[in-house]
């Protein structure tokens, strides 16, 4: 089979297509012919060894020194099952499903063996392309906002035209909270659409000097920290970093919280279901075949990404 391959840490330009043997699904998981998947900002900084603030030595020792030891990267997945391991129930091959891969990564891929209990079944309704998209930032988004953004709370969204940013800014907007979106002015018309009550202009207002009006602050770019984020918060406010430093990870609590985030399903169904009812936009910049896939990268190192970038193997 095909899949896009990182030998080494690099540039874009290290990513390239070979042929792999084909995994095998074994216990406890299934063989999905990968429909879409996406190219995100995850992607990029381990192929890159881009790591924030500290996680420099933990993040190659936890993926590999010179290059990732799971060469294949892609995290989400659309697909169809074309094998089924022991110990399999409820999964048919045949059957459309979308998942995340986890630290097993592998989506970038014609096949990829994923495990049969952290997928959940695709809509009819819905194509792989928009499952895909919805998935990597509206996990992240569902996970954190569910249980601070409420009727009526005040969410700033410092990021709003990214891929966790789009989804960030619909999912607290569904929750009936003002959310407030940070981007650029050319994104503006994008995240009202999505929602937003009001969009400030990165380029000509800081996110700094924004006031302490905040209920809960999701910074999903990383020019925030601890410190500076809890200035916007109002006295019983939240702070969300996406992108955290070691140190803020480590001392995240109370009023921050910082990831990993888990890859839960029953967030993928609950995404799924709120697509298939036309109440969540997937918000899909490009979509690329598996041969473009170092092109793909470039687009997303150049920080100017917008929502998800769909990959099509």
């Amino acid at each position: 089979m095909r899949a896009a391959v990182v030998e080494r840490y690099g540039p874009p330009e290290v990513v390239q297509v070979q042929d792999v043997p084909e995994p095998r699904a074994g216990k406890g998981q299934v063989v999905v012919r990968v429909r879409a998947s996406t190219v995100n900002s995850g992607d990029a900084r381990i192929r890159g060894c881009r790591f924030p603030a500290g996680f420099a030595v933990p993040g190659r020792l936890a993926l590999g020194w010179n290059g990732p030891r799971r060469r294949v990267l892609g995290v989400v997945y659309s697909g169809a099952v074309e094998a089924v391991g022991p110990g399999v129930e409820g999964v048919a091959v045949g059957d459309e499903v979308v998942g995340m891969t986890g630290a097993g990564m592998g989506a970038h891929a014609e096949l990829a063996a994923v495990r049969a209990d952290r997928l959940v079944p695709k809509p009819a309704s819905v194509s792989h392309a928009d499952a895909a998209a919805v998935i990597f930032g509206g996990t992240t988004a569902r996970h954190v906002l569910q249980d601070v953004a409420t009727p009526g709370s005040r969410v700033l969204v410092n990021g709003a035209s990214g891929a966790v940013g789009c989804a960030a800014v619909q999912v607290a907007h569904l929750a009936g909270a003002r959310v407030t979106a940070v981007c650029s002015e050319r994104n503006a018309d994008l995240v009202r659409s999505l929602g937003a009550a009001e969009v400030v202009d990165h380029r000509r207002t800081s996110v700094h000097d924004l006031p302490a009006a905040y209920d809960v602050v999701l910074d999903a770019v990383g020019n925030l920290d601890r410190r500076s984020g809890r200035r916007l918060l109002t006295p019983d406010g939240v702070l969300v970093l996406a992108v955290a430093s070691l140190l803020d990870t480590v001392r995240a609590r109370g009023a921050v919280r910082a990831g990993p985030w888990p890859e839960d399903p029953a967030h993928f169904a609950w995404l799924l279901d709120r697509l298939a009812a036309g109440e969540l936009q997937p918000v899909v910049t490009q979509t690329v075949p598996l041969a473009d896939i170092a092109e793909a990268h470039r687009i997303v190192d150049s920080g100017r990404k917008v929502g998800n970038l769909v990959l099509t193997p």
